[in-house]
């Protein structure tokens, strides 16, 4: 339940006279409605008010809900009188300047009261014309074209204002207006209000349909109780409300977090046992470093600079004893991919797929391709060296540590990499480094990136990774698709 839902719920508790006793000294609600009949009846006879059409009686069927023996069902319209107001001539405008003739519209009703920060004025030589269309302090307004049903009390400081022609006044005989408002705010009575409510062309509610609005009223003494129990309760609705949308939050953010958390153990040595059978990451190392000696004495790949030794000052956390921080240059070799020129329509929308970042699934498989390119691109741009299905590839511009596994046979832009792993036996280095990178893509030598949002390849070469025995890589990744679905079921709880 949130708080509009709380406050509903007060509302309807207040109109079936169960949020406070009834006291048989505040008399009947039977002696009120009487007393406002007489009170019409002389305001008639002395042409201040107009006679009204009789309502038709209400029947049992009409009755939705059981009431206090001191209550009476009533229409609106039998203890209330509805005007309308009125739109200033055609061709004409409101003014911005105090012309001591306030005009109210429904763009000024807000949240049961009028602001007061933009209210605009009738000019002089129009309100003679419409001057009798006003509302006071002591009425209540409601919107009945536009944005309907909405009602709420007059400002002192607008009493006697001019009301738009979007909204009518009701004019409250011997009732307490603030009960008049929150009733006229509850479920019950904006429902009638939506059911009563024009569907044909412009939406709009008539005079005569707010007349005919069923209500339950009390003892005038007994809406005065309501009201200050409502309004002794609303603050702490409103409390409700900062917690309720704290853990709300809480709540959307709890799944995510629980997943970075799993992650995060994950690089720090956290999520599974180390297992002296694995043996060391050292030795890994040094297979890997084999590897890559060897590729390149036969040419496979380029030999590059060292890269620089990993100081204290770099490592972000400590890892087991038998993990080693390594630098991603020194474990992968990676391609940095292209775009064909776009204004040659030689190189685009043939028969070799293209990747760009929109196409990377997160932490999934990549399909298909928006756009493909051309042999004639292949060949002068990518050497026709196609990047082979179960490569890994992860976004270093814009979005920064996007992986995806290609699924298919591609090539893609130089916001993307695609990642090679030395001496990577069944791929398992591939699995954990498409497990992790998202998380490790913010750690490492960041120097000459674009405020976070952009990698370059020195950059790329020096990220920081925690390197752990193979057999545990194996045992991390195994042990990470076993919880994050219990994550996606919290995310999909939540939702």
């Amino acid at each position: 339940m949130n708080a509009q839902d709380l406050k509903n719920s007060i509302l309807q508790l207040a109109i079936q006279g169960k949020l406070v006793e009834q006291r048989e000294e505040e008399g009947t609600a039977k002696e009120l409605i009487e007393k406002i009949k007489q009170e019409k009846k002389r305001l008639i006879k002395d042409k201040i008010i107009k006679k009204e059409t009789q309502l038709k009686d209400l029947t049992e069927d009409d009755i939705p809900f059981d009431i206090p023996k001191n209550w009476e069902w009533v229409k609106l319209g039998e203890i209330v009188s509805v005007n309308g107001g009125k739109r200033i001539p055609a061709g004409r405008s409101l003014a911005d300047e105090d012309t001591g003739y306030k005009y109210i519209r429904v763009a000024d009703m807000k949240n049961g009261s009028i602001l007061l920060d933009d209210i605009k004025y009738i000019p002089r030589d129009i309100y003679p014309k419409i001057k009798n269309y006003t509302i006071s302090k002591d009425d209540i307004y409601i919107t009945v074209a536009g944005t309907i049903g909405q009602v709420g009390l007059v400002p002192d400081e607008l009493d006697n204002a001019n009301l738009t022609e979007n909204a009518d006044k009701l004019v409250i005989y011997f009732n307490f207006k603030e009960f008049m408002y929150y009733m006229l705010s509850s479920n019950f009575i904006q429902y009638q209000i939506r059911e009563h409510t024009t569907k044909v062309g412009q939406p709009k509610l008539a005079i005569k349909r707010i007349k005919e609005l069923i209500i339950p009223l009390p003892p005038l003494e007994e809406q005065k109780r309501i009201v200050a129990k409502i309004e002794e309760l609303m603050p702490y609705v409103d409390k409700y409300d900062v917690a309720y949308s704290e853990l709300e939050e809480l709540n959307k953010k709890f799944p995510e977090d629980m997943q970075k958390s799993i992650l995060l153990h994950a690089i720090q040595g956290k999520l599974v046992v180390q297992r002296e059978e694995d043996g060391t990451a050292e030795d890994l190392y040094k297979q890997i470093q084999e590897e890559k000696k060897k590729l390149i004495k036969e040419g496979k790949i380029k030999k590059t600079n060292a890269l620089p030794e990993i100081t204290e000052d770099e490592i972000p956390f400590d890892i087991p004893e038998n993990w080693k921080w390594v630098r991603l240059g020194d474990i992968v070799n990676f391609n940095i991919g292209k775009t064909p020129p776009r204004n040659d329509a030689k190189y685009w929308n043939e028969d070799y797929n293209w990747v760009s970042i929109a196409d990377m699934i997160t932490s999934g498989y990549i399909i298909e391709t928006k756009e493909k390119i051309s042999e004639a691109a292949l060949s002068e741009k990518f050497k026709m060296a196609l990047v082979p299905k179960g490569t890994l590839l992860m976004s270093f511009k814009l979005t920064v540590g996007k992986v995806s596994i290609l699924n298919i046979d591609a090539v893609h832009n130089e916001a993307i990499i695609s990642i090679y792993p030395y001496s990577d036996i069944e791929n398992i280095i591939r699995n954990y480094l498409f497990t992790m990178l998202p998380q490790l893509s913010t750690y490492g030598d960041t120097k000459g990136a674009i405020k976070g949002k952009t990698l370059n390849s020195t950059s790329l070469n020096n990220l920081l990774i925690p390197l752990p025995p193979l057999a545990e890589q194996k045992r991390i990744v195994g042990k990470i698709k076993e919880l994050l679905p219990y994550t996606k079921k919290l995310a999909k709880k939540v939702d």
